[in-house]
């Protein structure tokens, strides 16, 4: 009977898209959370980067809650499913051609992350949901961290995981994992197919990357996992039961780059542990030695942070960079407060709508302009740092002068609580606007 501890070598290359020029191993994100003690007050910090292809565009999307009708359909990335009778208000962070997000967080500060992961059970390649769908959708119908986890896995059994994960005809798919916060705990959810195993966080601090990290310490899991792994020759059916050893690869090159970051980024928290803040938690994804901020064909297209006042009359305030690379990105803020207005506009891509290649068969045909505003503006800023290392410095020393401005402000709301909500209606927008016109000046 094969053993969970020897499991055999596989080569887990992708080909990338024609675009990114070569073959590689991508590997994509890393995403945190600290609880008090770890965390500095009592509050809970959250943070992500996506890492994705280097020509991705990712945008920065809000959308309102909403009562729907019964029947009702929504159609996801791929395919269509069920409605919910009401859907929460959302901030997304999320790759511009598709219906999910990378990271988020809803009217009720419930955060979410998500993380490729690979393992001995095969990936699906047949379009189903894809794990930024399950994102999304876990944000959309569950006002905890804990619901979001049972929102997320009726879902993986009723419609299943799977699909092409980036804008390109590639053949890159993979199984999820998400880290999921709330006012109180925070949850980790590991997928493999459609079976899964879910920990619970009560305090402290956790970090995920792209390998499975559930062990032995399991507070929810489908009913038939450990039926499944011992049919599969992975799992004796007698000795302690660990997720991760069961149902990963162990030994390949892209799981050791993962367990590195991840190794990286727990240090990284226990270094700063019981003053964790956002300021923190931005200085982690800024992180390039570790690899956590990473460059190059697959880079850090965008970033969350968000912090979560455990006392419920509190608000939170979630900030997002909607530009690549924190280390020369501003995060701004966001609050969820009633009447706000829409799309936010200078972080929104053009939709294209039916016309869009990602809603025609055959699928990828081509890949239309998807930059935003300040994307694009952004772009032209990001060269000039590059080429020129004094102005360069410049410019970001006054990025960090922006953005230490509107942290000092939202401490203010953080403390006291939200004394003018209109005010705070445009507030990601105005704070969008306020980096273009620091861009012109540049």
């Amino acid at each position: 009977m094969l053993q969970a501890n020897a499991p055999p070598v596989i080569d887990l290359t992708v080909v990338l898209p024609a675009s990114l020029g070569l073959n590689m191993r991508p590997s994509s994100c890393d995403t945190f959370v600290a609880l008090p003690p770890s965390s500095k007050g009592e509050r809970i910090i959250f943070g992500k980067n996506s890492d994705r292809p280097c020509d991705e565009v990712q945008e920065v999307v809000y959308f309102p809650a909403r009562d729907c009708d019964a029947g009702e359909k929504v159609e996801c990335t791929y395919i269509e499913i069920e409605q919910a009778a009401h859907t929460h208000a959302v901030i997304l962070s999320r790759p511009a051609w598709l219906w999910g997000a990378e990271m988020g967080a809803n009217e009720h500060q419930v955060c979410i992350g998500n993380e490729a992961v690979w393992g001995r059970e095969s990936v699906n390649d047949e379009e189903a949901l894809l794990g930024m769908d399950l994102v999304r959708l876990g944000l959309e119908r569950a006002d905890t961290a804990e619901k979001a986890v049972g929102v997320i896995t009726d879902l993986l059994e009723k419609y299943g995981q799977g699909g092409q994960c980036l804008e390109d005809q590639c053949g890159f798919t993979y199984h999820n994992s998400f880290l999921i916060s709330d006012r109180k705990e925070a949850w980790v959810l590991e997928t493999s197919g459609r079976y899964w195993a879910a920990e619970r966080v009560q305090g402290g601090h956790r970090n995920i990357s792209n390998e499975y990290s559930i062990r032995t310490k399991i507070d929810k899991e489908h009913p038939g996992l450990r039926e499944y792994a011992q049919m599969k020759g992975w799992w004796d059916g007698k000795s302690q039961f660990n997720f991760a050893a069961t149902y990963s690869f162990m030994n390949t090159a892209r799981i050791e780059d993962s367990r590195s970051r991840c190794c990286e980024g727990r240090k990284l928290l226990d270094k700063s542990s019981g003053h964790i803040s956002a300021e923190t938690m931005m200085d982690i994804l800024r992180d390039k030695d570790s690899g956590i901020n990473m460059e190059g064909m697959f880079m850090s297209t965008g970033s969350m942070v968000s912090v979560i006042p455990t006392n419920p009359f509190l608000p939170g305030v979630h900030y997002f960079t909607a530009t690549p690379d924190p280390e020369r990105s501003v995060f701004k803020p966001f609050i969820f407060v009633k009447h706000i207005k829409g799309q936010l506009k200078e972080t929104s891509s053009p939709s294209y709508g039916p016309d869009d290649p990602v809603k025609k068969k055959p699928r990828f045909q081509s890949k239309p302009d998807r930059k935003h505003t300040l994307f694009t503006k952004h772009e032209v800023v990001a060269a000039i740092i590059d080429s020129n290392k004094d102005r360069g410095q410049k410019i970001v020393h006054r990025m960090r002068q922006l953005e230490n401005e509107k942290m000092k402000a939202m401490e203010e709301i953080l403390a006291h609580g939200v004394e003018e909500p209109d005010f705070l209606v445009d507030l990601f927008p105005r704070s969008v606007r306020e980096e273009l016109n620091l861009y012109s000046q540049c």
